[in-house]
C-alpha cells in the first residue's frame, strides 16, 4: 500500500467517524460529554477526596492533622496508591452519575422550557430547577456506588505499628467493589445500599440546582468574544462549585457518617445516625459544631478544580461531539 493509497483509507476513516458522531442524538452526545467531564475531574482531585473522607468520618490518627500533615501520613501508610483507594469506585460511579447529570439537566431544562415557560421565563430560575431535578436523578440512580467508594477510602492499611497515629488493630474489611456490595446487601439487604441517601438527596437538590445556576448566570455575564476562554470557563466552575459548596456542606458530612456506621459500633452504644435533621443533632452534641465543617477548607481546594474541570471539559466535549446550541435545540423542539 503506497502512502497515497493509505491517506485515502484514513480520510475515509475519519470521514466515517464523523458521520457516525453525527447520527448520534443530542442526548446520548449529552451522556458522553458528562461521564467524560465526571471521569476527568474526578481523577484530577482523588487524593484530595480521599482526605476529605477520612477528616469527615473522624478516622483515627487523621481527625487532628493538618491537609500537608494528612496526606503525609496517608502516604506513609499506604503509599502514592493510597491516595487514589477507591477511585476506581469513584470513577466508576462518576460516570454514569455525570452522564445522567448533565444529560438531565440539559433534558429537564428543555421540558422546563417546553410546558412552564410562562411560568418561570426562561432565565436563571429554569437552570436552578432543572439542576435540582437532574441531580436527584441522578444520586437515585448511582447511589449505591458512593456508598461503596465511601466504604473503600474509609478504610486505613496499617502494617502493624502502634504509632501516633492510626491503630495497630485498624485492618481492611473489603477487597473491592463487589464485596462492599455483598457484605452490605447480606448485612442489611437493599436499604442498606442507600444508607445516608436522604441527606444526600436534602443536599444535592439545592448543590445541583446552585451549582448550575451560578454556572449559567456567570456565563451569560462574559462578553461575546471572551465566551470560548478556557480560565474564564474554569473561572465560572469554580465559583459555582465553592459557592454551592458553603451552603450545603454540613448535609455532606451526615450522609458520610451514615455510610460508614456498622452495626458493631451501635452494639457498644455509639449513637446511630438515622435521619437528616437527627444526624446533624448527634453530631453537634457528640462531636461538636465544628465537625460540620470537618475537610470543608481541604474541600474548597478539591471543588475548585473539580467543578471548574468538570463544566469546561463538559462544555468543550460537546462542542468536539457538535451538540447545537441549547437556543437551537429549543427552537426545533418547539417548532
Amino acid at each position: 500500500m503506497n502512502s497515497s493509497q493509505g491517506s485515502t483509507l484514513t480520510s475515509a476513516a475519519s470521514a466515517a467517524n464523523v458521520y457516525m458522531v453525527d447520527l448520534m442524538p443530542v442526548y446520548v452526545k449529552e451522556l458522553i460529554a458528562g461521564g467524560a467531564a465526571g471521569a476527568f475531574a474526578k481523577t484530577a482531585v482523588a487524593p484530595l477526596e480521599r482526605l476529605k473522607i477520612l477528616l469527615q468520618t473522624r478516622t483515627e490518627g487523621f481527625n487532628s492533622l493538618g491537609v500537608l500533615q494528612s496526606l503525609k501520613k496517608l502516604q506513609q501508610k499506604e503509599g502514592v496508591l493510597g491516595f487514589y483507594k477507591g477511585n476506581g469506585a469513584s470513577v466508576l460511579r462518576i460516570v454514569p452519575y455525570a452522564a445522567l447529570h448533565f444529560m438531565t439537566y440539559e433534558q429537564y431544562r428543555l421540558w422546563i422550557l417546553n410546558n412552564y415557560c410562562s411560568w418561570f421565563g426562561t432565565g436563571p430560575v429554569v437552570d436552578l430547577l432543572a439542576g435540582s431535578a437532574a441531580g436527584g436523578t441522578a444520586v437515585l440512580c448511582t447511589y449505591p456506588l458512593d456508598l461503596a467508594r465511601t466504604k473503600l477510602a474509609y478504610q486505613i492499611e496499617n502494617s502493624g505499628q502502634s504509632t501516633n497515629g492510626l491503630s495497630s488493630t485498624a485492618h481492611s474489611s473489603y477487597t473491592g467493589i463487589r464485596d462492599v456490595f455483598r457484605k452490605v446487601y447480606k448485612d442489611g439487604g437493599m436499604r442498606s445500599l442507600y444508607r445516608g441517601v436522604g441527606p444526600t438527596l436534602v443536599g444535592i437538590l439545592p448543590y445541583a440546582g446552585l451549582k448550575f445556576y451560578i454556572y449559567e448566570e456567570l456565563k451569560s455575564c462574559v462578553p461575546e468574544e471572551y465566551k470560548k476562554s478556557v480560565v474564564l470557563r474554569l473561572s465560572c466552575g469554580a465559583l459555582a462549585g465553592l459557592f454551592g459548596q458553603t451552603i450545603t456542606y454540613p448535609l455532606d458530612v451526615v450522609r458520610r457518617q451514615m455510610q460508614v456506621q456498622s452495626q458493631q459500633q451501635m452494639d457498644v452504644g455509639l449513637p446511630r445516625i438515622t435521619g437528616t435533621m437527627q444526624g446533624i443533632t448527634t453530631i453537634v452534641r457528640e462531636q461538636g459544631w465544628r465537625q460540620l465543617f470537618a475537610g470543608l477548607s481541604l474541600n474548597y481546594l478539591k471543588v475548585v478544580p473539580s467543578v471548574a474541570i468538570g463544566f469546561t471539559v463538559y462544555d468543550m466535549m460537546k462542542s468536539i461531539l457538535g451538540v447545537p446550541p441549547r437556543e437551537k435545540i429549543v427552537a426545533r423542539s418547539a417548532a
